[in-house]
């Protein structure tokens, strides 16, 4: 699927019930989404993110730490088999990393960026391919929120209340509507809601 005209940017993002994207233990107090990533819904709608897009958006820590586990993934017949596509998807599709510190980007078909996520954006929609996915890297996807370069967000709503972190969603950013788009619910108790940005004619 290509689209030259205006690819579509896709962020992809789990939050708390109270709106947090990690615990109050800082960005690797995640331990509380796990149950609800390895249902089989959520990986059945993560296997459906990576049909259309070709071209992944990645902060440094979440480019660091999908580099050490999902090339392994994708290689490992023992994987459930959904796990192995999407790190073969991975492992194979373009990717690009935001970093003011790294000065090299070691996985095959990685670069890292020169320029803020904001102008990366603009100047990927003008070229051809696919969907444009954030994966996880709520630095990034904040930045494109305030900029208005979002499209679709894809919200895991796990059922639990972290109690403090990060919130994606902060005070500053301009009003905006969304039509939802699906919705469905896992396994684990977790909401997966697919919402698409309305925008004037």
């Amino acid at each position: 699927m290509t689209n030259t005209a205006n690819r579509r940017v896709v962020a992809n993002i789990s939050l708390s019930l109270d709106g947090r994207t990690n615990g109050p233990g800082g960005d690797y107090d995640m331990s509380w989404i796990v149950p609800h990533a390895v249902s089989d819904t959520t990986r059945d709608r993560m296997v459906q993110m990576t049909e259309a897009a070709t071209t992944a958006l990645l902060g440094r820590k979440n480019y660091q730490g999908f580099g050490g586990y999902w090339p392994t993934v994708a290689v490992d017949e023992n994987a459930d088999p959904r796990d192995r596509a999407f790190g073969q998807w991975l492992d194979g599709v373009e990717k690009v990393v935001f970093s003011s510190t790294l000065t090299e980007a070691p996985w095959q078909h990685s670069r890292i960026a020169d320029a803020d996520p904001v102008a990366t954006v603009k100047h990927l929609r003008e070229q051809d391919g696919g969907d444009i996915v954030v994966l996880a890297s709520s630095s990034v996807i904040k930045a494109l929120l305030a900029a208005d370069e979002v499209d679709r967000i894809r919200i895991t709503q796990c059922p639990e209340i972290a109690g403090g972190g990060a919130r994606l969603f902060e005070d500053g950013l301009a009003a905006s509507s969304w039509s939802l788009t699906d919705l469905s619910s896992t396994e684990s108790g977790a909401l997966y809601l697919i919402y698409d940005r309305i925008r004037g004619e």
